[in-house]
């Protein structure tokens, strides 16, 4: 089978197309073939020698989530039969025509969706889902501050919050996307332009005083204590991105005052029966939502795998709406 693998740290160029012998499913496993996979942040820190993958993925070869059909089960597997449709998340591998995977973390696609969409889904729902429903306790009528809603995360975020009965507040850097921000149920945005970020104020202009119940921070940096300023009392913060560093400066007493929580979490390094349960999860109360419509996903542009290097490029400038997707074969 053809891979698409890392050749040393760097940017784009130092992937290569190789050869690799096809995986076999083992017990409960399914050998899906990929029909497309989704570029994310973690794909790019991976090449540049940042973000190893889990000792159970290989090491070279980047991709997170994938859409397929199952070509070949193992012993011991219940849940899908050849042919069926297929997406999910992997801890890497997915940049491959074949992968391997448990068939408890796999998900069906839904009916008449095609593989573009569906690789666009797992990545990003499963982790607004995991941060906001089962570690944030969103509830309806909440207010929810998303920051870099116009992101593949924060863009899923804003759509499982409308879903929810819940309210968003989304901020970002760039004005064209936020003003796209509308079209996932984003009642109010907020342009953060200075450094460090100033949006506590407008949060609580628009929630008349009163503050967000829940934030997801996809940004992390000089975002939390201002997120901390702008939140609501005991209220929820879950840290999810680093992408504005990872260190800073916070008022403890506004902390104990407010009797606020802060959740750090990442999916990526979990242990596989945590990835089952979430799995699991979403199967229950994601994919009817998905079939209903009201949840989609939020896709940029969908690129051949001849132009993936170019795909990674643009995430690097932080030019995109939404998901890219690479179709497979």
């Amino acid at each position: 089978m053809k891979v698409i693998r890392i050749t040393k740290p760097g940017g784009p160029e130092v992937l290569e197309e190789a050869d690799r012998p096809e995986p076999v499913a083992g017990p409960g496993e399914l050998k899906v073939r990929v029909r497309a996979s989704a570029l994310n942040r973690a794909d790019l820190l991976q090449i540049r020698g940042h973000y190893p993958a889990p000792l159970d993925a290989p090491p070279d070869i980047p991709g997170l989530e994938y859409a397929g059909e199952v070509v070949a089960v193992g012993p011991r597997t219940h849940r899908f039969k050849v042919g069926d449709r297929v997406m999910g998340l992997v801890g890497g591998g997915a940049w491959s025509d074949v992968l391997v995977t448990h068939e408890r973390e796999a998900l069906p696609i839904p009916e008449g969706m095609d593989f573009t969409d569906a690789a666009a889904l797992p990545e990003v729902y499963l982790t607004a889902y995991d941060a906001l429903v089962l570690q944030g306790g969103l509830k309806p009528g909440e207010t929810v501050l998303v920051h870099a809603v116009a992101s593949g995360v924060g863009s899923a975020a804003a759509l499982l919050c409308q879903a929810s009965g819940a309210r968003v507040v989304g901020t970002g850097r760039n004005a064209a996307k936020l003003a796209r921000a509308s079209e996932w149920g984003v009642e109010h945005t907020v342009l953060c332009e200075s450094a460090p970020p100033r949006f506590a104020d407008a949060v609580r202009a628009v929630t008349g005083g009163r503050g967000a119940d829940l934030c997801l921070d996809l940004v992390g940096g000089d975002y939390v204590p201002e997120s901390m300023l702008a939140m609501t009392s005991r209220g929820r913060m879950v840290l999810v991105g680093l992408v504005a560093g990872a260190r800073a400066e916070v008022n403890l007493g506004l902390l104990l005052t407010r009797r606020l929580s802060v959740t750090g979490t990442v999916l990526r390094s979990r242990p596989l029966e945590e990835k089952m349960a979430l799995t699991q999860s979403a199967e229950r109360h994601l994919l009817p939502l998905f079939r209903s419509g009201a949840l989609r996903p939020v896709v940029d542009a969908v690129l051949p795998k001849a132009e993936l290097r170019q795909g990674l490029e643009r995430m690097a400038r932080n030019d995109l709406v939404g998901k890219l997707v690479v179709r497979w074969g």
